[in-house]
């Protein structure tokens, strides 16, 4: 199979959709890999990599996707790629449909292969491919919300993890049990805040709460603890998801009256359209803006700012999957695998997404039929 790999189009993003390092396991399965020149660059990986493992340099982002039948992302298309896409031709990539009803129906229009990360599960009901990105997501969340809670850079002026004598700042984060709402939470521990962990579920954060004692506190996600936990808030962490569906808005507009000013929100459900009702997607070069006095970090692709290691750990996650799709068909790869069954979104002009088609209000393909 022809692999496609583009250089990423997306505002301020540095990573790419393989390494060569990764690239060379297509090779070596008798692939031909077609990568774009300096697709890699933001990653720091040269050209002259590539070459020395046997991709091919193609000039533009054109010749990418004429040659491939396989195009390997990281994230979804954006309006100069829209008309690239052909009948037929596999999109492996991060979609998240539920955010743009306009690339949902480029999707359908073109009758692209879509098959997303983001909705990919492992043998128990696990993101394999979202959890690495989700990881990255949850460290930098703490990382970046402590830099704006600095004075200096708009925010209250505190000290996340506070000096003896002066208690720390307050760290809540909503969705704690997910990948990237534990990744927030045990940095923010380790940086010896408070934080109050609100979620549906407590599969994980036993083990912390164990570890760390009273300075982790535990609360069931519902509208009253929300409200509460947000009143002596310094930074809060929204890291809700329901996969493949829009992010619930549990943060609504009237809540950030209960905040201090100079708090922050790091709003990680932001690539799903956001659990903040006051969120607008934010890139790196300009990544917050303030509501109310209350700071919103709304950055849709967070691990772009750590490509390097994001790259990696992307290309380790999903490079099961896309041999299987590019060593046996995708058809069998689906058939084979009720895993990678979940990741198809887009199937020959119908959406196989339930919830983004239910979102949408368009016709839907059950799963099934697609590999009867």
């Amino acid at each position: 199979m022809n692999i496609g790999v583009p250089k990423e189009l997306k505002k301020l993003e540095y990573r790419v959709g393989l390494s060569p390092e990764y690239a060379k396991k297509y090779i070596d399965h008798g692939h031909r890999v077609f990568v774009q020149t300096d697709a890699g660059i933001g990653s720091g990986f040269s050209d002259q990599e590539y070459k020395n493992v046997g991709c091919t340099m193609v000039s533009s982002i054109e010749d990418v996707y004429r040659l491939g039948e396989m195009i390997i992302k990281v994230k979804e298309p954006l309006a100069p790629e829209f008309m690239l896409m052909r009948d037929g031709q596999i999109l492996f990539t991060f979609l998240h449909l539920a955010a743009s009803r306009e690339l949902t129906q480029v999707m359908m229009d073109r009758k692209v292969i879509g098959i997303a990360y983001e909705t990919i599960k492992d043998d128990q009901g696990r993101l394999p491919c979202l959890r690495p990105m989700s990881e990255v997501a949850g460290r930098l969340a703490i990382q970046e919300g402590a830099r704006f809670l600095q004075k200096n850079a708009g925010g209250k002026g505190i000290l996340l993890g506070g000096v003896k004598g002066v208690a720390p700042g307050h760290v809540v984060v909503i969705g704690a049990d997910g990948y990237a709402g534990y990744n927030a939470t045990e940095i923010a521990l380790g940086m010896q805040a408070n934080v109050t962990a609100i979620s549906l579920t407590f599969n994980q954060l036993p083990t912390l709460k164990k570890q760390f004692g009273d300075q982790l506190v535990l609360k069931e996600s519902n509208e009253l603890t929300i409200q509460e936990a947000l009143k002596t808030a310094d930074l809060v962490v929204s890291a809700v998801l329901i996969p493949g569906a829009k992010a619930p808005k549990l943060i609504r507009r009237d809540h950030l009256k209960l905040m201090q000013p100079g708090s922050v929100i790091v709003d990680i459900a932001i690539d799903q359209g956001g659990s903040t009702e006051t969120s607008i997607l934010t890139y790196h070069d300009n990544p917050i803006y303030k509501v109310d006095d209350i700071i919103h970090y709304c950055v849709g692709n967070m691990p772009g700012a750590v490509p390097r290691t994001s790259t990696f750990a992307l290309n380790q996650a999903t490079l099961p999957y896309g041999l299987m799709i590019a060593n046996g068909g995708y058809l069998t790869a689906l058939k084979n695998n009720p895993g990678l069954l979940q990741g198809l979104n887009t199937y020959q002009g119908m959406v196989t997404c339930e919830p983004v088609a239910t979102l949408f209000g368009l016709p839907y393909l059950p799963l099934k039929q697609v590999i009867q």
